[in-house]
């Protein structure tokens, strides 16, 4: 059986996607990987003179480019599937909600109808969202439209396009961003750090700091476009000792995906996590084995993008006046720059009483 993981770069314009695309490939193959490339469509689409310029209308040209990217991601999931390599890693040029960012909100909802499609469906048929930061925010004298025909952006328009970009990733469960603080080999180190962390190729664990804050400016949450509300069902199941085991309904809107997840920790920052995807029918057959000493947990998340940074901020119905806020990292000791707006009480990172499992022992008070 092959071992199949779905990816998507994306990024404002000029953010090194072509050479990204070379580098995972290079990378990965080396680590045994059998790289797959899904081709941007757009560019395909541009270049080949189906544009938002050359259709009826706008709407009509994304409907084109998100049947065009659906059908390669099916085809090139088809064909992994009956590959002979143990580990396929394949990986998108740009991703479907990558779309949202030049629609408004009435071609977008058109889209979705078209084809019959669902935003959390779309957004989170990827098991990895990175995000390259656009060289003209940070890396300004690198930004050209020299070698993308279909590139047109000023270097303002570009910053803004690269937040509309982030922003339609924004509530997908591993998204990380890539910034320019380092040069252009520095990025795609980087890049390359966050995917091998992400496959757990060498260190299989993650790095994650855990905050107490005081309750959060719900308004500011809702009307920040780089904020999104996920609700999450969370229940514990049993499991040998020093285990945890958990599956989870994450969605919105009547709209959700499943996971099962597996932990062992390794200390207070580290800890060995593994997951898959579930069907609606898994999920329900896995809740028969639910802890009977936790409660199922009930929480309202945002997921944040704040300073090339992506915070979770988890609402529970229990408290009113504090929240738990989550970031993982890649490194321990890496700088957490807070947005202004979160009052942070104190780490709980190595405070059991702040555990998702042991609230579940008190989730209903």
């Amino acid at each position: 059986m092959n071992w199949i993981s779905k990816i998507v770069i994306t990024g404002g314009p000029c953010a090194g996607k072509s050479t990204a695309m070379s580098w995972i490939r290079n990378a990965f193959s080396h680590r045994g990987y059998t790289v797959l490339i899904v081709p941007e469509t757009a560019t395909e689409l541009i270049t080949g003179g189906v544009a938002p310029w050359t259709c009826r209308t706008n709407a009509d040209y994304q409907k084109c480019q998100v049947e065009l990217q659906l059908t390669k991601e099916r085809l090139f999931e088809q064909a992994a599937s009956g590959m002979a390599s143990e580990k396929i890693l394949i990986v998108c040029d740009r991703g479907v909600m990558d779309n949202r960012a030049y629609m408004n909100e009435e071609e977008f909802d058109d889209v979705l109808q078209t084809l019959k499609g669902d935003l959390i469906d779309w957004r989170d048929r990827y098991d990895a969202v990175f995000h390259l930061v656009t060289a003209a925010n940070g890396a300004e004298e690198f930004y050209t439209k020299a070698n993308n025909a279909a590139r047109y952006e000023s270097v303002e328009e570009a910053i803004a396009l690269d937040d509309r970009l982030l922003s339609g990733w924004t509530g997908h469960r591993y998204l990380r961003v890539i910034d320019n603080s380092t040069d252009f080999e520095g990025k795609m180190r980087r890049l390359e750090k966050e995917i091998a962390a992400f496959l757990q190729v060498n260190h299989p664990y993650e790095i994650e700091r855990k905050f107490l804050i005081a309750y959060p400016d719900v308004a500011w949450l809702e009307s920040n476009p780089l904020s999104r509300k996920v609700e999450i069902e969370q229940i514990y199941l049993t499991s040998a000792p020093g285990e945890e085991i958990r599956i989870r309904k994450r969605g919105e809107n009547g709209h959700f995906v499943y996971y099962e997840t597996h932990k062992k920790p390794l200390n207070g920052l580290k800890r060995i996590s593994t997951e898959r995807r579930l069907s609606r029918s898994e999920y329900r057959h896995l809740m028969k084995n639910a802890d009977p000493s936790r409660h199922t947990i009930q929480k309202t998340r945002y997921c944040l993008a704040y300073e090339h940074q992506y915070f979770e901020i988890d609402l529970y119905p229990f408290w009113t006046d504090q929240a738990i806020l989550e970031i993982e990292l890649m490194d321990g000791n890496e700088k957490i720059c807070f947005p202004p707006q979160i009052d942070v009480i104190r780490e709980v990172t190595d405070d059991p009483a702040y555990k998702n499992a042991v609230l579940a022992k008190n989730a209903d008070r």
